[in-house]
C-alpha cells in the first residue's frame, strides 16, 4: 500500500488541529487525587501537595502551548507584564479550554494594574477549573481592593476549604475580620 505524503500532511494537520482546538487532555483529570491529598495534608506537607496541583493544572496537553505559558511567566517575571499580556493572549486564543492560560492572563493583567480584563479571565479560568485556589484568592484579592469585603471574605473561606493552610487567604480573612468583615454569626 503507498501513502500520499500529500494526504498524510493534510491528515496530520487535521490532526493536529483536532487536538488543539478540543482542549488540553486530561488537565483535569488525576487531580481529584491531587486535592484531596491538599486538603488533609499537614502544614508541613501542604506546601508539596500545593505544588503537585499547579504542576498538573500547567500542563496543557500540547508543548506548544506549554511553550507559550512559560514565555509569558517569563516575561512577568521580569516585569515585562504587557509581553507576558501577549504571550498568555496567545495561549487562550489557542487553547480556549486550557484554565490555567487564563488564570496566567489574569495575574499579568492584576500587576498591570487593568482591573475588568482581570477580573474577566479569572472568571473565566474558574468556569474551566472550579478548584483553583488561587484563581479564587485573586478574585477575592480584586473584590478586597474594589470594596467589596463581604464577597472576597466569601471566596477567602472558599479558598481554605480547598486548601486549608494556604497562608495569604488566611491572613487576608483575618485581617478582614479583625475589622469586623466575614465574621460568621
Amino acid at each position: 500500500m503507498r501513502i500520499d505524503p500529500v494526504n498524510l500532511k493534510h491528515t496530520v494537520a487535521a490532526l493536529g488541529a483536532a487536538l488543539l482546538l478540543c482542549g488540553p487532555a486530561g488537565a483535569q483529570e488525576g487531580t481529584s487525587d491531587l486535592l484531596e491529598n491538599l486538603r488533609t495534608a499537614s502544614p508541613e506537607q501542604s506546601r508539596a501537595a500545593e505544588r503537585d496541583l499547579e504542576r498538573a493544572w500547567s500542563k496543557s496537553g500540547s508543548a506548544a502551548m506549554d511553550l507559550l505559558l512559560r514565555r509569558g511567566r517569563a516575561a512577568m517575571a521580569k516585569g515585562d507584564f504587557d509581553l507576558a499580556i501577549d504571550h498568555f493572549t496567545a495561549l487562550t486564543d489557542h487553547a480556549p479550554g486550557f484554565a490555567e492560560g487564563f488564570h496566567a492572563r489574569a495575574t499579568a493583567y492584576f500587576r498591570a494594574e487593568l482591573y475588568g480584563p482581570a477580573v474577566d479571565d479569572l472568571e473565566t479560568a474558574l468556569s474551566l477549573n472550579p478548584d483553583n485556589f488561587n484563581a479564587i484568592f485573586g478574585l477575592g484579592t480584586l473584590f478586597e481592593e474594589f470594596g467589596r469585603t463581604r464577597r472576597a471574605a466569601d471566596l477567602y473561606r472558599r479558598v481554605l476549604a480547598l486548601h486549608p493552610h494556604h497562608e495569604n487567604a488566611t491572613k487576608a480573612l483575618e485581617s478582614l475580620r479583625r475589622d469586623g468583615i466575614g465574621r460568621t454569626l
